[in-house]
């Protein structure tokens, strides 16, 4: 959340400076362009192979590091919606993984991983190009169609399923997912017979430290009407600084071991029923619960802690 607000304002901010600058012309085409082009994030994107292979991004999953851990072979003959949890605040397993080098390639052959994003995110000059390049789309619901409805298969949609709302439960520990009323991606499985694969990211909301908010609290209600009204939340967060250890936005150097979990089959129905929507989110939520439970001692979880939904 910080680097793609950051780098969205620099791109914000040379948009205006077209505008205003004797380069005005140069702004008026990108204009034409962003009309002719608007759909793109909803139809698959524009992603550039060069461009998730910088050098940058090797030394940004080396950082923390970050690891993609495979328990289960996906056949690339089927398309998958990977639901990936918890959201944190940085969503630093789901970026490193699946939008940058070749991690997801090597482990996951024949298939091309959509990271979604929420559509605000497209509306911004120069910056859409950029996250279309690393292979983001929007979260709406035509473009998670879009992905699913390939024939042939191979495509695999990966869903922060907590949303931004589930960022303000970030704390160092912090086992709570925002999923129990979540049951739209449920429902486009069943729409597009896309089989569904639980990914847990131990380490995500290890990153930063966050201002204390529980519910019911004046800040966590501040936090969640502004979130109502800007569609993304805002957490008050700090980490460490370049050359000292106490206070700064530059995230901990904590590893993320993102965990894909085994496919739960699912048989498409057009029209699924809300008691087969309930019964499909009831195994999920069970298979993410086990996916957890096997994998939590490997990453440092007490025993005795588990999910919370």
């Amino acid at each position: 959340f910080p680097f793609l607000s950051l780098v969205a304002e620099v791109c914000c901010g040379f948009f205006v400076i077209l505008i205003l600058g004797k380069f005005w012309f140069l702004a008026v085409l990108y204009l034409l362009w962003l009309y002719l082009d608007w759909e793109t994030p909803c139809t698959g994107g524009r992603r550039s192979q060069w461009v998730r292979n910088w050098t940058v991004w090797k030394y940004f999953r080396e950082y923390f590091p970050i690891h993609l851990i495979k328990t289960s072979d996906l056949n690339p003959n089927h398309n998958y919606l990977l639901g990936f949890h918890p959201h944190g605040v940085l969503v630093a397993g789901a970026f490193g993984n699946f939008c940058t080098g070749l991690s997801f390639k090597n482990l996951f052959p024949g298939l091309t991983p959509y990271l979604h994003i929420m559509p605000i995110w497209f509306s911004c000059p120069f910056f859409r190009e950029y996250i279309m390049s690393a292979g983001m789309v929007s979260a709406s619901k035509e473009s998670v169609s879009y992905v699913l409805n390939n024939k042939g298969g191979g495509h695999a949609s990966v869903i922060v399923i907590g949303g931004a709302e589930e960022s303000l439960n970030a704390h160092p520990g912090s086992l709570t997912l925002n999923i129990l009323k979540r049951k739209g991606f449920i429902k486009m499985a069943l729409k597009h017979g896309a089989h569904l694969v639980p990914v847990f990211s131990f380490g995500e909301n290890e990153l930063f430290k966050q201002v204390a908010n529980p519910k019911g609290s004046w800040l966590r209600n501040v936090q969640e009407k502004l979130q109502k009204i800007m569609g993304f939340a805002l957490p008050l967060f700090h980490a460490r600084g370049v050359f000292q250890y106490s206070f700064g936005l530059i995230p901990y150097r904590q590893p993320i071991h993102t965990v894909v979990g085994s496919p739960i089959p699912v048989k498409q129905n057009l029209n699924p029923t809300t008691e087969e929507i309930e019964q499909l989110h009831a195994l999920y939520l069970q298979k993410l619960r086990k996916l957890f439970e096997e994998h939590k001692r490997n990453y440092g979880i007490p025993e005795h802690k588990s999910l919370i939904f």
